[in-house]
């Protein structure tokens, strides 16, 4: 059976290519071209160059294949073009996921993301079915990513795919090699350069079990349902006290009111956009979701797929020295 990955050469893509590889499959990769290939390297994988925003070049992705999982995301918490992360979370997702109905595709795994989740006001774990609108949607990537969804349950009832979605909370580990937004706070954190916090919290899970997971979801999900894959409950401080002793770093010390970092934030947002600096280090966005608590439950998954994480203490150590042998 060939199974079609997208975002394959990404963080989270990666381990999910790797999982099926163990586990039996024959996988075929979405990959754009021109882009870092070094997730895949040495890996027993056909390569299939496309764009989510080229339809054609996805619909040719797709032929002969039984399975997808489509994985692949614009992760950007800033963007100097926000209509990018709409194409590709959106429009991009709906257009494979035709694409995948056209070509007789028999089963999808959808990776979707806890940011479209509701979270509880207090602090306790949120799931599957806390309430939540478009409008609590923070920044552009979270709305994109709630459109995308809102987008393929749809196509469930319009096509009769039969697609399980999963929502990994806060992947940490090996192979971050972009790194993602949650990844560079990792490597700042082991390089000593954030002696600062903010009072937030995060659910932490090594990618390799959001990997499994979205196995799991393939061979045993409910169709159009979705499972939160997660870990370990953290606030931001002892993340990042547990990566500087891992790092052999001073932890950070000072708690910084969200009110102070905002206007930095936007700052640096400015310098970036009148610069062409790049992503800027600290985003509108990022402040405004770290004002609250994102903490989330598997119950769900556990109960339904046997998903399993193991503890945080070694996501993160994983991550540290991951980062420390290719960002030295």
């Amino acid at each position: 059976m060939t199974t079609l990955v997208t975002g394959g050469t990404g963080f989270v893509g990666s381990a999910v290519v790797r999982e099926l590889l163990a586990h039996g499959h024959e996988v075929r990769v979405l990959v754009r071209p021109g882009s870092d290939r070094r997730n895949l390297a040495g890996l027993d994988v056909a390569i299939a160059e496309g764009d989510l925003r080229e339809p054609a070049t996805v619909r040719r992705a797709v032929q002969g294949c039984r399975a997808l999982f489509h994985v692949a995301a614009d992760y950007r918490l800033w963007s100097p073009r926000p209509a990018d992360l709409y194409e590709s979370n959106v429009e991009g997702s709906r257009q494979l996921l035709l694409a995948a109905a056209d070509a007789g595709v028999a089963r999808v795994v959808y990776t979707s993301s806890v940011a479209t989740l509701g979270i509880n006001p207090d602090r306790s774990p949120a799931n599957e079915d806390t309430p939540v609108c478009l409008a609590d949607m923070i920044g552009h990537y979270k709305r994109s990513k709630f459109l995308a969804e809102q987008a393929v349950r749809e196509l469930v009832v319009t096509t009769g795919l039969a697609v399980v979605i999963v929502n990994p909370s806060t992947p940490v580990g090996p192979r971050d090699i972009k790194p993602t937004p949650t990844g560079r706070t990792i490597l700042d954190a082991a390089r000593g350069r954030m002696p600062a916090y903010v009072d937030t919290g995060l659910n932490v899970v090594h990618v390799d079990d959001v990997a499994r997971g979205h196995r799991l979801a393939f061979e045993r999900g409910e169709v159009g349902a979705r499972y939160v894959l997660g870990g370990e409950d953290m606030t931001l401080r002892s993340i990042l006290t547990a990566v500087a002793r891992l790092a052999g770093r001073q932890p950070p010390t000072v708690r910084l009111p969200h009110n102070v970092v905002l206007p930095i934030a936007a700052l640096s947002e400015l310098w970036a956009r009148v610069a062409g600096a790049g992503e800027p280090r600290a985003t509108v966005a990022g402040v405004r979701m770290a004002r609250k608590h994102m903490y989330f439950s598997s119950a769900k998954a556990r109960a339904a797929l046997g998903y399993e994480h193991r503890p945080a203490q070694e996501a993160l150590q994983d991550a540290v020295a991951w980062f420390e042998r290719n960002f030295p």
